[in-house]
């Protein structure tokens, strides 16, 4: 096999995993949402709880992953959670039980670490090891087309199946979606070195970059959440735009899917930092225009605008995450995770505690984007700590060579 084609090949591997782990065993459940609500009595709190727990669930993979550094046992736990994406799938159709609903979105949140997280550190630790190009825009498409497919899948079925069935359905696409995920992707390579022999070397930031830059991805995390969480919901409840949010959800599959690869082309004009900023800025238009413009164009724009850029920057911070440390890129991408993790745990339910209280999901796009215009300011900040720490290690290099 030619080496482009073995490239294109793990990359389709990602790809796979990602609309597993990402579309049908996590981001199904949006579209599904007010299904459930209508056909199986979930509430607004239970269902911001729900959303919390998977968030909890990625919180906890996202921990396992900062801890580990074995190539070897990532790959193992990586091809476990595939399968359990496919289990979690299944068990929200066997029950109308909270606590069982519960169980099953904390391990999808598993799995969904397990794609994103593991799945993701494997394949950038093999590109940069074929001396390929250190970007993810392509391997991150699988978010995108996730979303946008459950949305169509949800869309199509809703006309013939249940709440229950389409559960059941999704189990049936993630079971075709596991031979890729599992038998494209390779065996990891532990030996240090490039396939050209060049030893693979770690720069990490400094402790000063990284706490900032976690606080920023935090403010990301709460931005990212709430719309992807609640979109479906809020859209349906907005004035003239009952039944529309499944429209709206699949705009921002379709934004999504091609993001990752044009942010990439952006960060290589404009630098990694300067292109997160942008991409910031844009989300938080995206989250405030179905509230504060309203009307179906501006709400699919807004829809648009917050797929094409929520995405963009999880690629760029977890490329960035790779390219620190080359040989464990998983690690740093625990770490950076654990902070949009808890972001993720924390703003389903204060949004879904804000609906019940206001008896709207308004509240909740409000904070999302005034968090997000914190983290926009972190973020700034950001790039002179940056430019401090590259004038401190040039200081650093000079004095050692005399």
């Amino acid at each position: 096999m030619s080496d482009q084609r073995q490239r294109l090949q793990v990359l389709s591997a990602g790809i796979f995993s990602l609309i597993l782990v990402l579309g049908v065993a996590r981001f199904s459940y949006t579209p599904l949402l007010p299904l459930m609500q209508q056909q199986a009595g979930l509430g607004i709190a239970e269902a911001g709880w729900l959303a919390a727990i998977n968030y909890a669930g990625y919180l906890s993979g996202a921990i396992i992953a900062s801890l580990i550094s074995d190539l070897v046992l990532k790959d193992k736990l990586y091809r476990v959670g595939m399968v359990v994406a496919i289990v979690s799938t299944a068990l929200m159709g066997m029950s109308t039980d909270v606590t069982v609903w519960a169980v099953s979105r904390f391990f999808a949140g598993l799995s969904s670490a397990a794609g994103m997280l593991l799945g993701t550190g494997l394949i950038l630790n093999w590109l940069i090891r074929h001396n390929h190009r250190s970007e993810l825009g392509i391997h991150f498409a699988g978010i995108g087309i996730g979303i946008a497919g459950c949305a169509l899948a949800v869309a199509l079925m809703s006309q013939w199946l249940d709440w229950r069935e389409q559960w059941f359905a999704f189990t049936v696409i993630g079971c075709l979606l596991l031979y890729p995920a599992l038998r494209w992707l390779p065996p990891p390579d532990s030996s240090g070195l490039t396939k050209t022999g060049q030893k693979l070397v770690d720069k990490p930031p400094s402790a000063l970059f990284m706490r900032i830059f976690m606080a920023a991805y935090f403010c990301a995390g709460v931005g990212y959440v709430v719309s992807a969480t609640f979109i479906v919901a809020i859209v349906d409840r907005l004035p003239g735009l009952g039944g529309q949010g499944t429209l709206v959800f699949m705009a921002i599959g379709i934004a999504a899917t091609p993001a990752c690869f044009n942010w990439d082309l952006i960060a290589r004009r404009t630098g990694d930092l300067n292109a997160l900023i942008l991409a910031a800025v844009l989300q938080i238009v995206g989250i405030l225009l179905p509230v504060v413009v309203g009307g179906l164009v501006a709400t699919v724009f807004g829809a648009l605008l917050f797929g094409g850029t929520f995405i963009g920057m999880v690629s760029l911070v977890l490329t960035m995450a790779g390219r620190y440390y080359p040989t464990r890129p998983a690690k740093m991408m625990g770490k950076m995770t654990l902070s949009y993790g808890v972001a993720q745990i924390i703003g389903p339910a204060a949004t879904g505690w804000l609906a019940t209280q206001l008896g709207s999901y308004n509240a909740g796009l409000y904070m999302a984007a005034a968090v997000m215009l914190v983290g926009t300011a972190l973020l700034m900040i950001l790039k002179v700590v940056e430019k401090r720490d590259a004038a401190a290690a040039l200081d650093v290099a000079r004095y050692a060579q005399t």
